[in-house]
């Protein structure tokens, strides 16, 4: 139960402060943009099951890869591609902490 907690708390939480500290003018804008990040967990659609509950995304899945990680980190440098690159960090971030927290 505490797991699906902080991994849903981070993933609307984590964005939701990023927006309300550093782009508190457009938070709204900025919120959504980041939660538009969810799309990458359509790859899970290619995964048989599509759900398993102890199973980590974190390279498992085409879009948590350890490469299209690297390509979000990048999305971080320039300015016009920043938000998007915040929201798949984060999301990347909260799945991470799952993955963590199957240990215990």
């Amino acid at each position: 139960m505490i797991q699906a907690i902080v991994h849903y708390g981070i993933h609307f939480l984590l964005p939701l402060f990023i927006a309300l500290v550093w782009f508190k003018n457009n938070w709204l804008k900025a919120y959504l943009i980041m939660m538009s990040a969810f799309i990458i967990d359509l790859d899970h659609l290619l995964a048989s099951p599509i759900f398993a509950p102890n199973r980590c995304s974190i390279n498992f899945h085409p879009l948590h890869s350890y490469v299209a990680i690297g390509c979000y980190i990048f999305l971080l440098f320039p300015k016009k591609t920043r938000l998007l690159g915040l929201g798949l960090v984060s999301h990347i971030v909260a799945d991470t902490t799952d993955c963590f927290l199957m240990q215990f």
